[in-house]
This record gives structure tokens, C-alpha cells and sequence, in this order.
């Protein structure tokens, strides 16, 4: 099977205000997948789906040919160890060291014995680059390093699949280029899938081997990242380019200035 996670067709809502909308996408294996769209375009919601924290209205989510939603509570945590995730602000344990942050996931999931561990923990923060930091607090790290020893830590149990909630938030431009690059080794020396849920062109597109564009709920675009650069679809345009004119409003919908100062109104 070329692809490890499929969606189709899926609507998700909360009461009647739609989410998602038809949704069709495929994560091929190996491949960096970037997901771009406004906020509020219901990109952190595709991987609530996918983790299956949240049940589609309607459709399909798979991975590795197993529906989801469809699996009891054993299959379903048995799924999601196959699965690493880092989240939007890091959401590091800030009591534990860096080198026990990392370690939690193997010490809840496997039977390892501790010298084990620590030889694990100590590569897969080697490969972020932090092993020094070993023994620091979250605190006495900088944001980026902080967002690495989260990534470190999302890799720990060797995932088929990992889901990245805007990993870029918040970094200079020092750390987005490290944080991107790690992306991408990782995933190459891993035979990951990663689905990358980013505002961050540049960074996006510099790692990606496929993008898709959400507005609305909907996929609006899809391609490679050379096709969206080249890419003449308004939204699409607007987005790359950060144009303020497009089908993305900047003011928010309503009357006219001119109509709230009463400009033109007969007197």
C-alpha cells in the first residue's frame, strides 16, 4: 500500500457549524505532507481525525488500511503508538528534565529496561541536537530548543507516522530553519510519513514533497510545492504570495467605513 493514511470524503462539524466539508486527501509513506490554510480552516482538526481524538459526521479515515473510528479502545492506543506528535506550543512537562520528558513515552509504552532508555534518549536527542542539554528544564532552554527536545520526544518510539501542529509558531528565523531541516532528515532516516500543519511558506515548502491548500473546510489546491508556487488559483496566489487582495477578505465582512462614518448620507 503506497499510501499510510487515506481520508474520504469526510464532514465534520460541531452542531451545525461545518468543519470540514468532502474532504479527500492521501499521505503517501515517506513523504513530508505539508497542510497550509487560513486559521481556522480546520488544519489542526485533520489530525484530531486522524489521531482519532474526534469522529468524522460522516466518511472515511484510515491508516495503514484500518478505519479508525472503527477500532475499539486497545486497537485504537495500540494505533496511536505508531504515531509521534508535536504540538503547536511544545507541551513539554515543565517539572521534568529534557532528558525525562523524552523518556516518558518509552517508559509508559515498552517494558525497556532504564540503561535502554537512556541510551535511546540520549540518540534521539543526539539527533536534535540536545544531548547537552540532557539535564536542563524546559525553562533553562530557548524556544526553539525547547520545540526540539518536543520533536525529540515525538520521535522516541520510532512512529510510522509523524504529525507536526505548527511546528514553526513562534521561532526566529535560526530555529525555522533548524526545526525544517530536522523535519526532513528525521523523516528520510526514519521511512516516516509526516504531515506538517504550517502558516510557514517558506519553511513548508522547502521540506515538502506535496502540498494541499485548505479554505473553508475544503481542499482548494493541491500539488507539488513548485506547481502552488506556479499555481494561478487566486487563493492560492494570495496565500503564497502574502497579498492582502484576494478571496481572503482583510476587513472583516460588513458595512463600509463609509457607511459607518455616514460619508455621503444626505443631510
Amino acid at each position: 500500500m503506497s499510501n499510510l493514511v487515506e481520508i474520504r470524503d469526510v464532514q465534520f462539524g460541531y452542531g451545525e457549524r461545518l468543519i470540514l466539508s468532502g474532504l479527500t486527501m492521501e499521505f503517501g509513506r515517506g513523504k513530508v505532507i505539508a497542510v497550509m490554510g487560513g486559521s481556522g480552516s480546520g488544519k489542526t482538526t485533520i489530525l484530531r481525525l486522524i489521531g482519532g481524538q474526534l469522529r468524522p459526521g460522516s466518511g472515511t479515515v484510515k491508516v495503514e488500511g484500518e478505519n479508525v473510528h472503527a477500532l475499539d479502545t486497545k486497537a485504537l492506543y495500540a494505533m496511536r503508538r505508531k504515531m509521534g506528535m508535536l504540538f503547536q506550543h511544545g507541551a513539554l512537562f515543565t517539572d521534568l528534565t529534557v532528558f525525562e520528558n523524552v523518556a516518558f513515552p518509552l517508559r509508559e509504552h515498552t517494558d525497556l529496561p532504564e540503561s535502554l532508555i537512556r541510551d535511546l534518549v540520549l540518540m534521539k536527542l543526539h539527533a536534535v541536537g540536545l544531548r547537552n542539554a540532557a539535564y536542563l528544564k524546559p525553562s533553562e532552554v530557548s524556544g526553539g530548543m525547547a520545540r526540539r527536545v518536543a520533536l525529540a520526544r515525538a520521535i522516541a518510539l520510532d512512529p510510522q507516522l509523524i504529525m507536526y501542529d505548527e511546528p514553526f509558531a513562534g521561532l526566529d528565523p535560526i530555529s525555522m530553519g533548524v526545526i525544517a531541516n530536522t523535519i526532513r532528515r528525521l523523516n528520510d532516516a526514519l521511512g516516516s510519513t509526516s504531515i506538517l500543519v504550517s502558516h510557514d511558506v517558506h519553511e513548508s515548502f522547502t521540506i515538502a514533497d506535496y502540498v494541499y491548500f485548505l479554505s473553508h473546510g475544503k481542499i482548494v489546491a493541491h500539488g507539488t510545492p513548485a506547481e502552488m508556487l506556479a499555481s494561478s488559483d487566486p487563493y492560492v496566489k494570495q496565500f503564497v504570495h502574502a497579498e492582502a487582495d484576494g478571496p481572503v477578505p482583510f476587513h472583516y465582512p460588513g458595512k463600509s467605513l463609509a457607511e459607518d462614518l455616514g460619508i455621503g448620507r444626505a443631510s
